[in-house]
């Protein structure tokens, strides 16, 4: 069984590289502009695959951006074919990872938690 989930990441892994050339080189959507793939996740049966993106632009284009992948997933999905060696082609969904953010937003909590500490301790220990 391991053996069976070391290959889903390998070809998970070989889906993102792959997607990734395709993306920057051959999509030509406005919408799309530059995406970074942040993971892919790939069904047991390779019949489906979950792929995660973010973009330096703002998150409010989140839904053009998601747009724009889903328009062009059958041609990546096409390109997929030719270059990997699969029996089945997973069909390509395309989700806005917000983990990112997220780590961001924990980040500045952090640093604000740790500033109000230090003025607390700075203050109120030298009497």
């Amino acid at each position: 069984m391991p053996k069976d989930f070391a290959r889903t990441e390998r070809i998970a892994q070989q889906i993102q590289r792959e997607l990734a050339d395709l993306i920057r080189l051959e999509v030509k959507d406005p919408r799309v502009g530059m995406v970074t793939l942040t993971a892919v996740e790939v069904s047991p049966d390779y019949s489906h695959a979950k792929v995660f993106f973010t973009s330096l632009v703002s998150a409010a284009r989140q839904e053009e951006i998601t747009g724009g992948l889903q328009h062009a997933a059958g041609f990546l999905r096409s390109q997929l074919a030719r270059r990997l060696k699969l029996r089945t082609i997973p069909q390509l969904k395309f989700v806005y990872d917000i983990s990112v953010e997220r780590g961001i937003r924990l980040t500045h909590l952090i640093d604000e938690a740790v500033a109000a500490d230090r003025g607390k301790s700075g203050s109120g220990g030298g009497s």
